[in-house]
């Protein structure tokens, strides 16, 4: 990790709240650091009708952008902490990835929250993953109703959408309304409604505890302390408003699709029909070979499909894409 950070990222990038945490404390909220690279500040005494926020970077150790946003945006409040409206668990996903400069140790940890890991139960990230699942229950237990979880991620490839997001079909429909006019508000272009979990961590919080969870997508991926923090203007901006209780939209709304298809790589003998440097939301003809199998053949099933995350690499069993059509 470069030496020339500012101490707001590299205090953050390293799981070190050190200052912060101070600061809260001092103000008399009642701050707990559960795990490595976990913070939570509550309330005093406990209030139902406060907000939860769980807002969680660096899942994967290579998406550096949204680490700098946050850094910044929490290095500001804790100087005005009154101003703090939410119970707050700032989570660092992957530290030791971001330690290395790689997008994970062992295998995606964007993948390994589900109950059933297969061969991937022994890998680091499934540790990580069990200590973030046991911090995230211990948050969310005893908060009141109004639960977000913000997963901020930037993306390897190009988008004909920069910034979207992924929304869980299971949320509510009043929170996933809030939620996504919210996230208008951001900057969000584009949202994906989800229909099953290929293991993420807003999946889980949504599912589990009821969250209106969301993964975010917030243009491409930088070199840590190198990122041109103006792409991420409108969501810090968001983002500010929502430590401080603020939840309206008023943004540009975002364009919805939905999810017509999951594209699972399911032997070696997976390839894809297009190129690596495919950007998100390329848009497919009917009957257009997306992926082949070996006896599987993926294609395409509406008059247009757009894919999104294309990746041939994952390992087998893995989600290797999304198909997605816009809605009504």
């Amino acid at each position: 990790m470069a030496a020339t950070l500012p101490k707001e990222i590299r205090a953050l990038a390293e799981g070190d709240f050190g200052e912060v945490a101070a600061r809260f404390a001092q103000a008399g909220f009642r701050v707990g650091e559960p795990a490595k690279g976990v913070l939570t500040v509550k309330a005093a005494a406990p209030m139902l009708e406060r907000p939860a926020l769980l807002l969680s970077v660096g899942v994967h150790g290579d998406e550096t952008g949204p680490i700098e946003m946050v850094a910044y945006a929490i290095e500001a409040l804790s100087r005005t902490p009154a101003e703090l409206a939410v119970d707050l668990m700032l989570c660092v996903g992957n530290i030791d990835a971001i330690a290395a400069g790689k997008r994970f140790i062992d295998a995606d940890l964007n993948r390994m929250f589900r109950d059933q890991r297969g061969d991937l139960a022994g890998t680091f990230e499934a540790g990580r993953a069990d200590t973030l699942i046991a911090a995230t229950s211990a948050f969310f237990d005893g908060s009141g109703p109004r639960r977000w979880h913000l997963d901020l991620h930037t993306a390897i490839r190009g988008s004909r959408y920069p910034r979207f997001a992924i929304v869980p079909e299971l949320i509510a429909d009043e929170p996933r309304r809030e939620l996504i006019a919210w996230l208008g508000l951001g900057g969000i272009e584009a949202v994906i409604m989800n229909p099953a979990s290929a293991g993420t961590y807003s999946y889980w919080t949504a599912e589990r505890h009821g969250a209106a969870g969301t993964t975010v997508e917030l243009g491409r991926i930088g070199t840590l302390g190198q990122n041109d923090l103006s792409q991420f203007a409108a969501m810090a901006s968001a983002l500010h408003g929502l430590l401080r209780g603020a939840t309206q939209g008023g943004g540009r709304p975002p364009i919805v699709f939905n999810t017509a298809q999951s594209i699972t790589k399911l032997s070696d003998a997976f390839t894809m029909s297009f190129g690596r440097e495919t950007e998100n939301f390329t848009p497919l003809k009917k009957g257009d070979v997306i992926a082949r199998d070996g006896d599987t053949v993926y294609t395409v099933q509406h008059d247009e499909e757009c894919v999104v995350f294309p990746n041939p690499d994952v390992r087998v069993g893995l989600r290797a894409g999304i198909m997605v059509v816009r809605a009504a």
